[in-house]
């Protein structure tokens, strides 16, 4: 069972966080172990699995990142440690910055980085806020792949800044 089917909620690259946050507190319930402590040892295993499970989902669909992360990998689309090859265009951008860290003031290369930020979103955009299972094509997802992976990139140098 995936995390969309566990909090009976439709595949979304931008899940709706105020039914994030009712399912998590129903399913967290449900699940608490407390309530299985006369329950057989195999149920109890399973509560835990499942409250685990309330707990990670949760974490992934609270970080955006990551529930892109999670979407891409449930579609095939991404693998755990894949070394994804970025435009040479874009690293020699990331270089510059990077570069310019070194040289100026954080506040400068961070107002940069939101810059480019929403740069590499625009693009995307339409198929972050509008995916639909079954309706949204492939290459639009890898579209979104190329995203994340810049994105993290940029979160990087943020990071580096910090």
């Amino acid at each position: 069972m995936n995390y969309f089917e566990l909090y009976n909620i439709p595949v979304s690259l931008q899940p709706d966080q105020q039914v994030v946050k009712q399912r998590f507190y129903e399913l967290s319930r449900k699940y608490h172990p407390d309530f299985y402590s006369n329950a057989s040892e195999d149920e109890q295993a399973d509560v835990l699995e499942k409250s685990s499970a309330v707990n990670k989902a949760f974490k992934v669909f609270s970080n955006p990142d990551e529930t892109v992360k999670y979407v891409l990998q449930q579609k095939g689309l991404l693998e755990e440690e894949e070394k994804y090859q970025l435009p040479p265009q874009f690293l020699m951008e990331m270089m510059e910055l990077n570069e310019a860290a070194l040289e100026q003031e954080k506040a400068s290369v961070q107002q940069q980085v939101s810059n480019i930020q929403n740069e590499i979103y625009e693009p995307v955009k339409a198929i972050m806020e509008n995916y639909q299972e079954g309706v949204t094509f492939k290459e639009e997802l890898l579209q979104v792949k190329e995203y994340y992976f810049k994105k993290k990139y940029l979160n990087r140098i943020l990071e580096g800044l910090a």
